[in-house]
């Protein structure tokens, strides 16, 4: 245990960008400091800097470590990739044959409440990437993580195109602010 571990979110965030800014700025959510959704355009640049090294951080983690022994980290880092996107967005996490990620490629941007995605699409960045496996995520800025009827079809529809290049679908997670749902863990692939 450090002592960082023992401090309050406001003493962290003093120590960040001083005491004098976290008294200005803090109300009692570190998300309305971190995102922009959450906060707009008034947030100290440290927060930013801060949250775009934790993201940077938690994806070499995930390209350097076995993705599948740390759905931890998996969480999040998609939790961050996704944070404050006032957008829907679809990424594939394209993995080799042992599991290890070769790139985080976000396929496909939409709006406010969805994204098209587009299967021959996916099949053709799986076959560039010379992909053995995948993970899909997208992202709800609405805030919940419940799949959609559509989230559901476009998912089987994937893992179909898919197995016929023998690339398997492993997950589909749906970031929705602080929560993940993940299909796997569902029973839902």
């Amino acid at each position: 245990m450090n002592i960082y571990s023992t401090l309050s979110d406001a003493d962290l965030l003093s120590k960040l960008i001083g005491v004098r800014q976290t008294q200005k700025h803090y109300r009692g959510s570190l998300a309305a400091m971190f995102s922009p959704a959450h906060g707009g355009d008034k947030q100290p640049e440290k927060c930013f800097v801060a949250r775009e090294l934790v993201k940077r951080w938690l994806g070499e983690e995930i390209k350097h470590g076995d993705m599948l022994n740390s759905p931890a980290n998996v969480r999040d880092y998609l939790k961050m990739h996704f944070a404050g996107r006032e957008h829907e967005s679809f990424v594939a996490v394209f993995l080799d044959a042992q599991h290890q990620v070769i790139v985080v490629d976000e396929l496909f941007r939409g709006t406010l409440t969805q994204t098209s995605v587009y299967p021959r699409e996916v099949v053709k960045a799986a076959l560039r990437e010379n992909a053995a496996a995948v993970i899909f995520a997208h992202n709800h800025p609405s805030g919940v993580a419940e799949p959609s009827q559509s989230d559901q079809l476009l998912t089987t529809a994937l893992k179909q195109a898919l197995s016929l290049v023998d690339v398997r679908v492993l997950d589909h997670f749906i970031v929705a602010e602080s929560n993940v749902l993940s299909f796997a863990e569902r029973g839902l692939l």
